[in-house]
């Protein structure tokens, strides 16, 4: 029996910690280091979480792909469902649920590490047209970049790409660009800078999963055989016939 899928599985889990332990613990510090000025908490807090990103790609990319996210899991089995690409209904399953525990562990260690209850329900409402547009925006933005990237042979530029699109959309988008359901879920733990009261959880999901169909239309018009790739999305990695060792 192949030891791939527990692999990638643990690597989506733990990337996905590390990132959501990367958002939550600096927008703690953020608030902390500059108190009286919301802005430049929101910048130290949006550089981090690129550069940590980046580097959360370059570590588990070729592992599991370095996903960290439902809606690229799901659109990565939607495009290579036919074409016997991408991860498979089972793979995705345990994506999505070490995707999920991880954000959830990784609030939960970032509050740790600054000394804070392990968690705590978040009080910071997050709703309105606006904001759910721009988690729309962001979250069809992210999807294209990285199967875009992936069929046009450029997936090694995924780490600085993703980084950069997330660290502009906090700037650009009224949400500051969650653009993930599993970290929208884990930053529902936590009442600081980051957090998202668990009322506002559903409607940024369902604009977030509502951009990842919007990013499937355009990648039927702009890339239509994205699907030849999709193992490489969002760097190539191990698949059901490859493992490293």
């Amino acid at each position: 029996m192949t030891l791939t899928l527990p692999r990638r599985a643990t690597a989506e889990f733990t990337g996905t910690a590390l990132l959501v332990a990367a958002v939550v613990g600096s927008g703690i510090a953020a608030t902390t280091l500059s108190p009286t000025d919301v802005g430049l908490q929101l910048l130290e807090n949006a550089i981090a979480t690129a550069l940590a990103l980046g580097a959360l790609i370059l570590t588990f990319g070729p592992v599991s792909g370095a996903h960290f996210n439902p809606v690229v899991s799901a659109v990565d089995w939607w495009l290579g469902r036919r074409a016997g690409t991408g991860l498979d209904t089972r793979e995705l399953a345990a994506y999505v649920v070490a995707q999920l525990a991880g954000a959830i562990t990784g609030t939960v260690l970032a509050h740790l590490m600054f000394g804070l209850p392990a968690a705590a329900w978040s009080r910071t409402g997050r709703g309105g047209g606006h904001l759910w547009l721009a988690e729309v925006v962001a979250t069809a933005g992210l999807v294209l970049l990285v199967f875009a990237l992936a069929r046009s042979g450029r997936a090694s530029a995924a780490p600085a790409a993703v980084g950069a699109w997330i660290g502009a959309a906090y700037w650009f988008t009224s949400s500051t660009s969650f653009a993930n359901p599993a970290v929208t879920v884990g930053r529902a733990f936590t009442d600081t800078f980051a957090g998202i009261a668990p009322a506002s959880v559903p409607g940024f999901v369902a604009a977030q999963l509502a951009g990842g169909l919007v990013a499937v239309a355009a990648l039927a018009a702009w890339y239509p055989r994205a699907a030849d790739t999709a193992d490489d999305v969002v760097m190539p990695h191990l698949t059901r016939e490859t493992e490293l060792r």
